[in-house]
């Protein structure tokens, strides 16, 4: 691989990276809700609605997005993204209306997330050897997940600031601006080009060491008639969906738990877990395999979620918010890398769509539960006469329990046999 292409490949996983980082503006959601005044009279599960449709939007389009930057290339998907979402936010900020949120954060802002999303990562690991694949990928995403760190501190001053409304209106401008610029960045490689690899041993995704086998390419078509494309989806969701509740509530989670009033700091905790956890294990994935990673991870995370109704206190979130971000973050590197170890390279783009609907169902399911649980627990509490405080305890148990099916899922996972040939 020569200087210039190496220079070519980090240049797109950078930019890839960066818009990752602006459209990780999602993962505020849990300090803009928590922010949203009373006057307002949204419910919690209101609250939830316009991250809920965000997401679900968010991995529905994904499919297009992947499909278009297979066909015409990333460049002008994520440009379109990064108009769609900055105008989602300034809409949002225009309303106090619970309907006019869901369609500017959550329609038109999570169809630009999903266009961008979907345009970073392709591009960046067709630059690199499939030893790399997990590696790279991790990197993008890692973006995603990292945003928080900087994004709900700042989410926080400015709401404390200017408010709510002003807050969106001031991301959404910025937001435009820094995806459009960073879109014109990304590209594919030349035709006909191949990285470097290492040659005669690869890796099977249960990590053992295998002969190198022939690319196959699988179209999204030949791809859901798979088993493998199904125990993934379903793994993907509970997993996600899991990681994606927490993410949704956090700031409500410590402040009923703990008392804490100062939710954005454990959110951008649980983004720097959420952004090693992509990278971490994207790196270890590439040596000890991908399905063996996923099970080390989603038995770790159920372990966490179980325990999480014990946690009162800001030092334990300290540790645990930062252990479920990286373990949710992890899934956000695992997946891509899968998909394309599975069914190849040329139609990742439309392939990844399909598979990563699965975090947006897991997620909209499942932060809307918690949404539900909390509501439900505060009118049994007025019910039996007493404070009006709802909790996310069997919120937890289901979350734990999805989390464990996906481990035991992880033993079916094969690599899925060659597509006959035309």
């Amino acid at each position: 691989m020569t200087e210039s292409v190496k220079n070519a490949g980090w240049k797109v996983t950078l930019a890839g990276t960066g818009i990752n980082l602006a459209l990780g503006v999602l993962y505020t959601w849990s300090v803009i809700s928590k922010a949203i005044p009373a006057e307002w009279g949204w419910s919690e599960s209101a609250r939830s609605l316009p991250y809920s449709f965000a997401c679900v939007v968010f991995a529905l389009m994904t499919i297009p997005a992947g499909w278009m930057q297979d066909k015409v290339g990333p460049k002008w998907v994520a440009f379109v993204g990064g108009i769609l979402c900055g105008l989602g936010l300034m809409l949002a900020s225009r309303s106090t209306n619970v309907g006019l949120f869901v369609v500017g954060f959550g329609i038109l802002a999570g169809s630009g997330i999903g266009l961008g999303y979907a345009a970073a990562t392709p591009p960046a690991v067709k630059w690199f050897p499939p030893q790399r694949t997990g590696l790279i990928a991790g990197i993008v995403v890692a973006g995603f997940g990292l945003a928080s760190v900087y994004i709900s501190p700042l989410a926080n001053y400015l709401i404390s600031t200017v408010g709510v409304q002003q807050s969106l209106m001031i991301f959404g401008v910025a937001f435009l601006i820094v995806v459009t610029s960073l879109s014109l960045m990304l590209k594919n490689p030349p035709a006909g080009y191949k990285p470097e690899a290492a040659p005669a041993k690869t890796m099977t995704n249960r990590g053992t060491a295998a002969p190198a086998a022939v690319a196959v390419n699988y179209s999204w078509t030949e791809m859901l008639k798979t088993p493998q494309f199904y125990l993934l989806w379903l793994m993907y969701a509970f997993a996600a969906g899991a990681g994606l509740m927490i993410i949704a509530k956090l700031a409500k989670i410590v402040d009923v738990q703990a008392g804490v009033k100062a939710g954005f700091a454990f959110v951008a905790l649980l983004a720097i877990g959420n952004a090693g956890g992509r990278v971490i294990a994207g790196f270890f994935s590439d040596k000890i395999g991908r399905t063996r990673t996923m099970l080390i991870v989603f038995l770790f995370q159920a372990v966490l979620i179980f325990t999480l109704r014990a946690v009162t206190s800001a030092g334990a979130f300290t540790i645990i918010s930062m252990l479920l971000g990286f373990n949710y973050g992890a899934n956000l590197s695992l997946f891509p890398s899968i998909t394309k170890d599975f069914y190849g390279l040329k139609n990742f783009g439309v392939n990844y769509g399909f598979v990563f609907t699965a975090w947006g169902v897991g997620g909209t399911i499942l932060s809307y539960i918690s949404g539900r649980v909390y509501d439900n627990a505060v009118a049994a509490a007025k019910a039996a006469g007493l404070p009006p405080v709802g909790n996310f305890y069997q919120a937890y148990t289901i979350a734990g329990f999805l989390l464990l099916v996906a481990a035991a899922l992880s033993f079916l996972v094969k690599t899925p046999a060659a597509v006959p040939k035309k």
